[in-house]
């Protein structure tokens, strides 16, 4: 290249739309056909309910205001932290 040329520049394009399909195949074929969402999601339930479970006065006293607050989700089970 001489001097009095200025580089070519290639396009490159790439359709995120496609791989971000092509990735989510991937990691539903990755948990293998005996993968049970529903399951699973019960089990997640189950290990939060536990995890808060048994707590005393203070620990509950904490555990409420950080759920006003948002930083915890609440018991609903469609629960979502607002943060």
């Amino acid at each position: 290249m001489s001097q009095d040329q200025s580089p070519t520049l290639v396009p490159f394009t790439i359709d995120l739309t496609f791989e971000e399909a092509r990735r989510r195949a991937e990691v539903v074929a990755a948990l293998g056909p005996d993968w049970d969402p529903v399951a699973a999601l019960r089990s997640e339930n189950e290990a939060y309910a536990l995890l808060y479970s048994g707590l005393d006065a203070e620990q509950q006293r904490t555990y409420d205001r950080l759920v006003a607050a948002g930083v915890l989700p609440d018991e609903d089970p469609d629960r979502a932290a607002a943060h």
